[in-house]
């Protein structure tokens, strides 16, 4: 038999099919008391306090004979040979007698010792498989459906800091081994699980570094920082400092295995004695170069980032802007939050080394209100290698900038620039020298070189997200899930490297999963933020830092259906002229909020919130604003595509695309819009838009958009008791039944319609409920049937030019069956004139191509037949 307790309590046998799992919770407690002191003796009175605690009952001694009763008969089921031998009385209790590879738990602990051993002699391979194999036996916390007494829960707490030892011994190796890259994932899952322990940050702020995410690194160690001094009032430990330092000035020599931090000393739980810990790997203290001589290169930059991929055009564009750039000049990349412009910028600092062979100094910016000019230059010179003491005034400070950049061709990297005074106290006066720098929007006045970065088109964001998840993207079989959750980022390579750290914290899930995940809106930014803790706070950041007016706008946007939308629509949302909507979308555009987009075939300027972007308004809508507010922008937002779409209705071409087409590109997000409606009690636009795209839907055969907006629309039409509106929609139901072929259903709907319309009353409907049933029953060869219910429906939609309409398209179906093409002609004659008063293109179409067939110029195969616009049956032919 073999023992498993890292999780939930089972055992298995040679002789089991299933692995065994005792149901009764007393029972699961006495094997894992028996389990966790394995060939021990463990008292009736340890035991009976396991079970019961202070206050056991009075029965308690025969009551743990009875469950050792039961186990013994599961262990002899279990094993009949040696099962029941296994578990032997022995005063004052009783002993489980196992081989140590037969129970997990002990297993677990020897591969862990044995890894430690190997990391404190510096195999690192042998380490990190030992740990991983090791690792591999932990499912759950100990016995984790198990009621735990105090036994358990102490050796529960001893194993879950084993565990942890285990971890960060297997991740210390596998960065001795160089995997830096690929252990990010897991080590911000590790961050995010044990937020306090800082020997993970110190691995991952290690990990982010050398995989040239320097800033990252730095933002890992804010937080940790914030999170101690608000919690427990404590700054980081020594050693984390050092290494944040160290990371600061941008130490080279971090980038090597050998200067791995060292693992802070272990220390044993209370009930385990101490081992000893395996010897630190040295750290290289931190060191600052004296300022060098020009002909000697200064290299100041993150190191490469392995992921980085494409942007080729970008790096040539960057090439050309930043070559002769004036004295005092500088180039910069704007672009939203998460476009990757330090990427790039770094990936162009190792690409330009020949242009600027004297230095290549990378330096982030503070971004705060508070940073000043001198504070910024004070850094900088730190990071060209001056030691001592610094000038106090600017003047001074840029003097001594000017003194180490004369002569020289040196490239400033300024990563994070907003203020425009600071920025130009950093920038280099002297010939051949220049700064790249990176901002959200250029600072007023600075410079007109500026490189305008956009997300990654989706082949470069499909490479991106591959190389950022390695190996856990299959060689083969891979491309759908991938396009899709490329698709789903848009290419933000913010949200690309976050989805490969999602993957990488749950390798199990696998990419169908986690792009099933993300498919989710209601939870992509949560699923998103998961194992990258800042990507939240990177996209909120923008939105923080506009000023309340186009806070309000954002958020309000946030309504709008995804995909591109115009002026006017924007208008209704917001609730303002179109000069003022204008303006805040110029404004939401400057504060990379919004972007302008091709109005293509729709002719004008459009605008388009990111689909990130639009689910972050949604969630400070509900965050900030109150309800009335959204449920108004609702309102208008519905009643404005409620007149878009009876002014598109039956017309060819709407805003210079088919009527149709136009539709359909907003399509799923009009659905959305019925969802909200409904979701805020409007039931009158629910209705009403609802009823303005039942046209469209028809005609596109969109039959899960048209069912869910009906129903939804139904409910709220009966929330009103509009008796009416109940017969339209049912009505409308029955008609998409048909569509279907559910004919049964089809049926029911209609009786339901033509009983509320009789109820209502409204002639118009009873008639179209009526043509829906004699069609039903001319589908079924009830010729004479569909005649009988023709007649009144024609009288009820006398006044009614698109039920006649529907009326006699009937007639003349019915007309080819019985009475011959000229009776059917006269019927579609009368359908074509209806059509042209209403001025419906559509149906107009539809009653020519029934003329041509009566009078023979039809040309299609014999047995089709169109029975409603668009809709095609084929009919048996001969036998």
């Amino acid at each position: 038999m073999r023992f498993r307790i890292l999780g939930p309590l089972e055992f298995t046998s040679p002789t089991a099919a299933e692995p065994v799992r005792p149901r009764a919770a007393k029972v699961r407690a006495v094997l894992a008391t028996l389990l966790v002191r394995a060939n021990e003796i463990v008292s009736v009175e340890s035991l009976i306090d396991e079970l019961w605690g202070e206050k056991p009952p009075r029965t308690a001694t025969t009551t743990l004979q009875v469950y050792i009763s039961q186990l013994r008969k599961l262990l002899h089921t279990a094993d009949p040979e040696y099962g029941r031998d296994a578990l032997v009385t022995r005063p004052p209790g009783y002993v489980l007698y196992l081989d140590p590879a037969q129970l997990d738990l002990t297993v677990f602990e020897e591969l862990h010792h044995k890894g430690q051993a190997a990391l404190s002699r510096g195999d690192h391979a042998a380490a990190a498989d030992l740990q991983h194999r090791a690792l591999q036996l932990w499912r759950a916390p100990l016995a984790c459906d198990t009621p735990h007494g105090v036994l358990l829960a102490r050796t529960a707490v001893r194993l879950g800091e084993v565990r942890a030892a285990a971890l960060a011994q297997r991740m210390r190796a596998e960065l001795e081994l160089g995997h830096h890259q690929r252990l990010i994932g897991e080590l911000h899952a590790a961050v995010a699980e044990m937020p306090l322990r800082e020997e993970f940050h110190t691995l991952l702020m290690t990990a982010l570094y050398r995989s040239g995410r320097q800033v990252d690194a730095l933002r890992v160690f804010a937080q940790l920082r914030q999170d101690l001094v608000t919690e427990l009032a404590i700054e980081p430990g020594r050693q984390l400092q050092q290494l944040h330092q160290r990371i600061l000035s941008g130490d080279p020599e971090l980038l090597h295995p050998s200067s791995t931090p060292p693992a802070p000393p272990e220390t044993a739980p209370d009930d385990q004695p101490a081992r000893s810990a395996p010897d630190p790997v040295p750290s290289v203290a931190v060191r600052s170069a004296p300022a060098q001589l020009p002909g000697e290169a200064l290299d100041r930059l993150p190191p490469r980032d392995p992921v980085f991929v494409g942007r080729a055009e970008e790096l040539d564009r960057l090439g050309s802007l930043v070559r002769d750039v004036p004295a005092g000049g500088c180039t910069a990349i704007a672009g939203a939050a998460g476009t990757g412009k330090t990427a790039l910028a770094v990936a162009a600092g190792h690409e330009l080394g020949g242009l600027f062979p004297d230095g290549r100094i990378f330096l982030e910016l503070d971004g705060s209100r508070q940073a000043t000019a001198t504070d910024a230059l004070s850094r900088l010179l730190r990071r060209f290698g001056v030691e001592g003491p610094l000038p106090d005034g600017r003047d001074e400070l840029r003097r001594l900038l000017h003194r180490l950049t004369d002569g020289r061709r040196v490239l400033l990297i300024l990563d994070g620039a907003r203020s425009p005074d600071e920025v130009r106290a950093l920038l280099p006066d002297t010939p051949g020298s220049t700064a790249l720098i990176t901002c959200r929007r250029v600072p007023e006045g600075l410079t007109d070189r500026v490189l305008e970065l956009d997300v990654l088109p989706q082949n470069e964001a499909r490479r991106l997200f591959t190389a950022a998840a390695g190996r856990l993207v299959p060689q083969h079989g891979a491309e759908g899930p991938v396009r899709e959750i490329a698709a789903l980022c848009e290419g933000l390579p913010l949200a690309l490297r976050a989805a490969a750290a999602r993957l990488a914290s749950r390798p199990g899930w696998g990419l169908e999963m986690l792009a099933a995940r993300l498919r989710d809106e209601q939870r992509r930014l949560a699923e998103l933020s998961a194992a990258a803790p800042g990507f939240h706070d990177r996209l909120r950041s923008c939105y923080e830092q506009t000023e309340p007016a186009l806070r309000h706008a954002f958020r309000l946007l946030g309504l709008l259906p995804e995909g591109p939308f115009d002026p006017p629509t924007a208008a209704a949302v917001l609730d303002e002229d179109m000069t003022r909507t204008g303006e805040l979308l110029d404004g939401l555009v400057e504060a990379r909020l919004l972007r302008r987009v091709a109005g293509g075939p729709e002719h004008g300027t459009h605008h388009r919130l990111h689909p990130l972007w639009r689910l972050l308004a949604l969630e400070c809508l509900a965050d900030e604003s109150p309800a009335d507010q959204a449920r108004a922008a609702t309102d208008r937002l519905a009643a404005e595509f409620t007149a878009q779409l009876r002014a598109a209705h039956g017309r060819t071409e709407s805003r210079g695309v088919h009527s149709l087409e136009w539709f359909g590109r907003r399509q799923d997000g009009l659905v959305d819009v019925v969802r909200r409606c409904h979701a805020a009690g409007l039931w009158s636009r629910t209705m009403e838009l609802t009823d303005a795209m039942t046209g469209f839907l028809e005609s596109l055969a969109a039959w899960d958009a048209w069912d869910a907006c009906h129903g939804l629309a139904l409910e709220a039409a009966r929330k009103q008791e509009d008796l009416a509106a109940e017969a339209r929609l049912l009505r409308s139901l029955g008609d998409l039944a048909w569509q279907r072929r559910r004919l049964t259903t089809a049926g029911e709907y209609y009786e339901r319609a033509l009983l509320t319309a009789d109820a209502a009353p409204l002639a118009v409907e009873r008639g179209r409920a009526l043509v829906g049933l004699a069609e039903l029953q001319l589908d079924s060869g009830g010729l004479e049937e569909a005649a009988t219910l023709l007649s009144p429906a024609l009288d009820a939609v006398a006044d009614d030019p698109r039920g006649r309409y529907e009326a006699h398209r009937v007639l003349g179906l019915l007309a080819l069956e019985n009475a011959g093409p000229d009776a059917a002609a006269v019927h579609f004659a009368d359908c074509l004139g209806l059509a042209t008063a209403l001025g419906d293109a559509r149906l107009e179409s539809y009653a020519r191509r029934c003329l041509d067939r009566v009078h023979g110029s039809d040309h299609r195969p014999a047995g089709w037949a169109e029975v409603r616009p668009g809709v095609w049956r084929l009919a048996p032919c001969g036998d």
